[in-house]
């Protein structure tokens, strides 16, 4: 028997269920893995809420780490035993074991374990696609972070600054701020105490940033737009605070030429040749010792709902993992 969290309707972490759900054998192309651990994303709540719809009933979660159990037919790249880890491709993964195709799979290097590979899958994937191919970061850019000390967050800030970039990074109270100093901002802002815009025209001397990667959303659009230097770019990538309402986009020219692009991670992992280039991008990275995963809270799978409360109520820090 196999457990897995599901929902049959739409809403507030209570909607979260544990159930018992038949896994089968993988069909051609598939490949079965008994999770180790699994991610929890911001994500996964705009899937509960409604925000981004799912056909019900539905397994949450984009992300997780474990050993293959079985292989489907034609399947030659992974074989039984091996050990793996994924973002992206079809949610499910809050549970016990699943199939899942297996061009989504990449083997987990030896070095990194179960519980970091399901953290830094989603969050790390996405801070390459970011920072290395939406916004090229190169030497000599001021970047601002909003929300510095989340699991993007310190891995983006980690990154940006490896890359030779002045980094900006915002949160939301002062023992975040020393989490993102130690994870490579150079200067941080407590947002509700100062002025973002402010500040960051301070910290430019009036210029403004190169980029704005911004995952909050709603609350922090149109200070992120004031943020950014002639012909500067705004990536936002995620609602935290609600989706950014309707805008006429003459407002762009108005600030200065802006960019703005809102993209997701599929549209970066297309094929598998793309997604191996990502984890490459990644893994090199990790490997150069320069970056830090940061697992400050683990829950029970079984007690996915006080996950999304902690998440939500922005009580956690860093990454989030989920054990089976």
């Amino acid at each position: 028997m196999s457990f897995a969290i599901r929902i049959h309707q739409t809403g507030g972490p209570e909607v979260l269920r544990w159930e018992a759900v038949t896994v089968g054998d993988p069909a051609p192309g598939e490949v079965r893995i008994r999770h180790e651990a699994v991610g929890l994303n911001f994500i996964d709540t705009y899937q509960r809420s409604g925000l981004y719809p799912l056909p019900l009933p539905a397994v949450l979660g984009q992300e997780g780490a474990g050993v293959v159990e079985a292989v489907g037919e034609g399947v030659s790249e992974f074989k039984v035993g091996d050990r793996v880890a994924y973002a992206g491709g079809p949610v499910g993964a809050y549970c016990q074991a699943r199939c899942l195709p297996a061009w989504v799979l990449l083997k987990l290097p030896d070095r990194i374990d179960f519980r970091t590979g399901a953290a830094m899958m989603l969050q790390g994937l996405t801070s390459a696609y970011l920072l290395r191919h939406t916004y090229r970061v190169q030497p000599g850019d001021t970047v601002l972070i909003h929300a510095a000390a989340g699991g993007v967050g310190l891995i983006a800030c980690q990154w940006a600054k490896a890359l030779g970039a002045t980094v900006i990074g915002t949160v939301s109270t002062e023992f975040k701020a020393d989490l993102a100093r130690q994870h490579g901002c150079d200067h941080v802002i407590i947002h509700g105490r100062e002025d973002i815009v402010a500040r960051v025209r301070a910290l430019t001397d009036g210029v403004g940033v190169s980029v704005v990667y911004d995952g909050v959303g709603k609350a922090t659009f149109m200070a992120s737009l004031d943020c950014l230097r002639r012909r500067g770019m705004l990536v936002t990538f995620g609602n935290a605070s609600g989706a950014v309402p309707p805008f006429d986009p003459l407002l762009l020219t108005q600030k200065g030429s802006l960019f703005l692009t809102r993209p997701k991670l599929a549209d970066y992992m297309t094929q598998r040749s793309e997604l191996l280039a990502l984890a490459d991008e990644l893994f090199g990275f990790m490997a150069t010792g320069k970056l830090h995963i940061r697992i400050n809270q683990t829950y029970a799978l079984a007690d996915a709902a006080q996950a999304h409360r902690d998440l939500e109520a922005r009580r956690t820090t860093g990454s989030t993992v989920l054990l089976p």
